[in-house]
């Protein structure tokens, strides 16, 4: 029985028409799992990074119940990497401490009207993480959990395309940052899985959530079948 330990962003567990519950059978992670004859265990959050997984790791002491039992790890994040972040992520995250909550209210209402002007007129540029940190967090996340489980198979993902409005369709930042996460993949002997060619007839045909970023679940069947037969084509082969 198989054991997928899988590093998530929203992309892992939003479906068609909001955020589900981790353990919804049709979520991609669990597709792939249930194509394995095996399960699931998803690590993720809302926006999540590549830095965001890797802080999880660390400081998440769940995770590390997790590490000993995962036979494959999936290092599902990178593609939130890549988004417009007009205001640098300290600023744009730090939205939701401020006080009073009136404050707050008025603050994000205004950042999230700014935000689709701002991703066009600014090109799409800076981005969440930039590619450089990106495979940074990815390579410590790898050689961390590789230092405890020297054999563990691991599979990446290269980030979707989007249609969303609420960055007005912009997404400079994919094609950078596809190409250095495949860099350090090929590097770091780490098979991926390419989410735009699995999702991209899906995201800009409006089959997808409304949202034009997230998927519905044919994307999700789609991606956690080609997930499945990713592992076990290229699991037993890592050392």
């Amino acid at each position: 029985m198989t054991t997928l330990l899988v590093f998530g962003d929203s992309l892992s567990f939003h479906g068609p028409d909001g955020p589900m519950p981790a353990d919804d059978e049709r979520l991609w992670p669990n597709v792939a799992a249930a194509e394995l004859g095996g399960t699931a265990e998803l690590v993720a959050g809302f926006g999540w990074t590549a830095r965001d997984a890797y802080w999880s790791l660390v400081g998440d002491p769940r995770v590390w119940t997790l590490l000993p039992k995962a036979d494959v790890l999936v290092l599902g994040v990178g593609s939130m990497d890549t988004l417009p972040s007009p205001l640098p992520t300290y600023l744009r995250q730090g939205l939701r401490y401020m006080r009073p909550d009136g404050l707050r209210r008025w603050a994000r209402t205004r950042y999230l009207a700014a935000q689709p002007w701002l991703s066009q007129v600014m090109g799409g540029r800076p981005v969440a993480l930039p590619p450089a940190l990106t495979v940074r967090y990815l390579d410590l996340i790898l050689t961390s959990i590789r230092a405890l489980r020297p054999t563990l198979p691991a599979v990446g993902v290269l980030p979707p395309e989007h249609r969303a409005q609420s960055y007005r369709g912009v997404h400079t930042g994919r094609v950078p940052g596809a190409l250095a996460i495949s860099r350090w993949a090929s590097s770091a002997g780490v098979p991926v899985l390419d989410l735009a060619a699995l999702t991209r007839d899906h995201v800009l045909g409006g089959h997808g959530n409304a949202d034009g970023m997230h998927w519905g679940w044919d994307a999700h069947k789609t991606v956690g079948r080609a997930l499945a037969e990713l592992v076990a084509a290229s699991g037993p082969k890592q050392t």
